[in-house]
């Protein structure tokens, strides 16, 4: 499996995508105690180990290959969730 095919098979997991909804979730709820930065970057290396280790042990792609994508892949998928979010505030009002 190629660089990209990795890639493009954990942006479209669904599983990956509402643990990072539901990571944005809780991190708007704990945003005054917890701020913004720190919770999501550690939510996004949790899912970006998480997954490979306990899901993925037959794909035949090494270890740090799969975690290293997931990395991009989450961020990417926050980056979707985060501004979609933010459509949804400033069209509310």
């Amino acid at each position: 499996m190629t660089l990209s095919q990795l890639i493009l098979s954990q942006l479209s997991d669904p599983f990956r995508i509402v643990l990072i909804v539901g990571l944005v979730i809780t991190m708007l709820r704990t945003r005054p105690v917890t701020g913004t930065l720190l919770p999501l970057a550690s939510g996004i290396a949790f899912v970006a180990i998480i997954i490979p280790v306990t899901i993925t042990q037959g794909l035949g792609e090494p270890m740090w290959r799969q975690i290293s994508a997931g990395l991009l892949s989450n961020a990417v998928i926050l980056g979707i969730v985060l501004g979609v979010w933010e459509l949804y505030r400033r069209a509310r009002g």
